[in-house]
């Protein structure tokens, strides 16, 4: 007698070998990202066509099962009225909801197989395949793909991309999302060194931002710290080389650290710290991220994209989907135009951070530092919004400035501070009062025409972006301004606020935005001055949105008041 098992493995493997004959005999092709632009971004050039026996590395992205119960599952675990808040999944639990069917992997691992593919890897999760193949292979594998090397951005940046459009047979449009390592350039950091306005200090004065202002302003005393007795921990990411060095944190502590517990050295580096110069960057991070979060056990994600055809911001997904524990909050300074990404790619990046909302991660985003952006749609200018900052799944944290640069007074809008509505995205159920209320009370708005109001509005909070001292490669340098520096703030605030949640024996917070929402604001300085740039023309003339009471697309709900954030966020 044959068993059910063993009845279902034969159909399983004739259904495999049904669609591989497909494959081989059909024709037909489909391209899975048709609206990814490929044009050759500004400050890059081609140095021409890659050898045919080159070595790249593709990560093929394998369709998931029973998203829509993921999504549901994300809103109740996130909702602290719910009875399931808090109850998150582990990485085994995710795995087992949406890894793909046994058809698609064997199907899509068969395929690769044939074409000669080395050194397939995949994932705890299972819904990603990472293999080597020539360039010759790589491009009888994915039609229309011709491979060349291009170099650009501040650090001459070397990649592998092909500016034309890949195919794929038309038997695997239910099995692929999307082929990593094909089409997107890496975005170039917008960090940037403003010079500092000149003022001779006195006294209640300070020259520029450090750990000792932050916590001034955002009252934290030197006993807010973590305890040292707990598993909670804090991570930023880093992309492109960019690098830190402990010897730097040490010497930043030394001079702008004050008398609070913190530690000396990152505790952990996932992925390939290299020996080359420090990135400010990765300096800023570090640095701000372990004295906010001072004392907490910190680790950084490095993912240098050394080889030529990877994708670092989808290395660090990969890692995270191959963890079973994780830090609990996460920050990354980076982001993308919307518009320069295929649908494909930005739902499923959006899906990864839906998996990381189960398991209970909060994950942070700086909001960008173009304000409303501006791009031209056939002649008309339209605002511009960044991804992943318009995640409806992340916390996006914009920027302010002092209104009196060298006193620690109230804040004002940073006019490079990011913030907009997604193109992309519909608005989710948790902000759409305080949006509706924003677009009602707003005395101001641009013309209708340049955003989608019904789209994912963010930033969700914000921090001071502007004059901040780092130390980078032993030098101390003044003035570094950027949504980078205020995302590592306030991950480590949320950090701080983790501990005192494990030491009474709730949740961590994991994803914030639900309950963010919900307490409309509390625990936050709401920044109510001040607007940020767009559009240089006659409609808008340079001003995109606004703040005022409440959330705006500016500064979100506002900055963090220590005290009273701990409070709100304290109960059950």
């Amino acid at each position: 007698m044959i068993s059910d098992h063993q009845k279902g493995k034969m159909r399983l493997q004739v259904r495999l070998l049904g669609l591989l004959a497909v494959i081989t005999a059909c024709k037909c092709s489909y391209s899975p990202e048709p609206d990814q632009r490929l044009t050759l971004p500004p400050g890059w050039v081609s140095l021409g066509r890659v050898d045919p026996e080159e070595e790249l590395s593709l990560t093929f992205a394998l369709k998931q099962q029973n998203l829509e119960r993921l999504s549901e599952l994300v809103q109740v675990l996130s909702d602290p009225s719910s009875p399931q808040y808090g109850k998150y999944l582990t990485l085994e639990d995710v795995a087992e909801l949406v890894q793909p069917s046994l058809l698609t992997f064997l199907t899509v691992q068969k395929w690769l197989s044939a074409a000669g593919a080395r050194n397939c890897h995949s994932v705890t999760t299972r819904d990603f395949l990472t293999c080597s193949l020539s360039v010759r292979q790589a491009e009888l594998l994915l039609p229309g793909a011709e491979f060349h090397r291009f170099v650009g951005g501040p650090a001459e940046t070397h990649v592998v991309r092909s500016l034309h459009s890949y195919q794929l047979p038309q038997a695997l449009a239910p099995h692929v999302d999307f082929v990593g390592g094909l089409h997107r350039f890496p975005p170039t950091s917008s960090l940037r060194q403003r010079p500092g306005p000149q003022v001779a200090g006195t006294v209640g004065m300070h020259l520029g931002v450090t750990p000792s202002v932050i916590r001034q302003r955002y009252n934290l005393t030197e006993q807010d710290v973590g305890s040292g007795s707990t598993n909670n921990s804090q991570a930023c990411a880093q992309f492109l080389e960019q690098y830190f060095h402990n010897s730097d944190l040490v010497e930043f502590m030394h001079l702008f650290g004050g008398k609070f517990a913190h530690q000396e050295s990152v505790a952990r580096v996932v992925g390939k710290q290299g020996r080359g110069r420090a990135g400010i960057e990765a300096s800023l991070d570090v640095e701000y991220l372990m004295s906010a979060g001072a004392n907490i056990s910190t680790w950084v994600y490095s993912s240098p994209g050394r080889h030529e055809a990877q994708e670092p911001f989808l290395q660090w997904l990969l890692l995270l989907n191959n963890q079973s524990a994780l830090p609990y909050v996460h920050t990354v300074s980076y982001g993308d135009d919307e518009d320069s990404l295929s649908s494909a790619y930005i739902q499923r990046v959006n899906t990864e951070f839906m998996k990381a909302a189960a398991r209970g991660l909060t994950l942070l985003f700086a909001s960008g530092d173009s304000g409303a952006g501006c791009w031209s749609v056939s002649g008309r200018h339209k605002f511009r919004p960044s991804f992943p900052a318009s995640s409806p799944y992340v916390t996006t944290v914009g920027g302010t400035s002092f209104r009196n640069p060298f006193l620690v007074t109230n804040e004002i809008v940073d006019y490079i501070s990011g913030g907009g509505f997604s193109n992309v995205f519909p608005q989710p159920s948790y902000q759409e009062e305080a949006v509706a209320q924003f677009l009602k009370s707003s005395p101001k708005l641009p013309p209708s025409s340049y955003f989608n109001a019904s789209g994912r509005a963010y930033p969700d909070v914000a921090a001071l972006s502007d004059g901040y001292w780092v130390v980078s490669n032993s030098v101390p340098i003044p003035w570094v301004s950027g949504t980078s520096a205020s995302t590592p703030v306030f991950g480590g605030i949320l950090s701080l606020i983790n501990e005192h949640r494990i030491l009474s024996g709730r949740p961590v917070l994991g994803f914030l935005n639900p309950r963010l929402y919900q307490q409309r604001g509390a625990g936050l300085f709401d920044v109510t001055h001040g607007c940020h740039e767009s559009c240089l023309n006659e409609e808008v003339e340079g001003q995109g949105f606004c703040s005022g009471a409440g959330w705006d697309p500016v500064t979100g709900w506002g900055t963090p008041n220590f005290p009273a954030l701990l409070k709100t966020l304290l109960k059950p």
